[in-house]
């Protein structure tokens, strides 16, 4: 599921990296949430070129979240953001995740997240990325820019997204340290 609002552009390279996950059985369903004006409608053209389905939704970030989550039909949510992009393998660490938690019984109490990669090269973006984990090993917190993936129980026992721009930061904070897994593939996020 993406958060989308006015960024069709940011979106198709991140469509793009799911293909592999559709392929492999992981992805059924592909959710954009929209809080773009009613006006706006570059994010359904996306939408019904790559198969996925499009969800008007409110401005208000986390209020999208909650109504992607609502309409997806699989036991599994995975909350990415438009300019996100999978790097190679992450079908293979995903369903090595999944098909342990379900094993173990441990779906509803554990959620993984991508490692961190930042798009560019040089020193100054190698540090950035060597401070970003030196920040997740410390705080035990990853970002949102990172990706999330959490059956919907835990999920509506942590109360689902709430209302605000904050609330992906919100909900990874109540996850705490103890329930999220870092997973060895990676996100590979724009530079800010």
């Amino acid at each position: 599921m993406i958060p989308t609002r006015e960024s069709g552009g940011l979106l198709i390279p991140t469509l793009a990296a799911l293909v592999p996950g559709a392929a492999a059985g992981l992805v059924r369903e592909v959710l954009l949430v929209d809080g773009a004006p009613e006006s706006s409608s570059e994010i359904a053209e996306v939408a019904d070129a790559a198969g996925c389905e499009y969800l008007p939704g409110p401005a208000d970030t986390g209020a999208r979240l909650r109504l992607g989550a609502e309409a997806a039909r699989g036991p599994w949510l995975m909350f990415l953001e438009p300019a996100g992009l999978l790097q190679e393998g992450w079908t293979r660490e995903v369903r090595s995740f999944i098909d342990q938690a379900e094993r173990t019984g441990s779906a509803g109490s554990r959620a993984a997240s991508f490692r961190p990669a930042l798009d560019g090269f040089g020193l100054g973006t190698r540090l950035r990325e060597a401070t970003t984990m030196l920040w997740q090993v410390t705080t035990g917190r990853t970002r949102p820019a990172q990706g999330l993936l959490i059956h919907q129980r835990l999920y509506r026992q942590l109360g689902g997204h709430e209302e605000g721009e904050r609330a992906p930061h919100r909900l990874i904070a109540r996850l705490g340290r103890g329930r999220m897994v870092l997973l060895r593939s990676h996100m590979l996020m724009p530079v800010r």
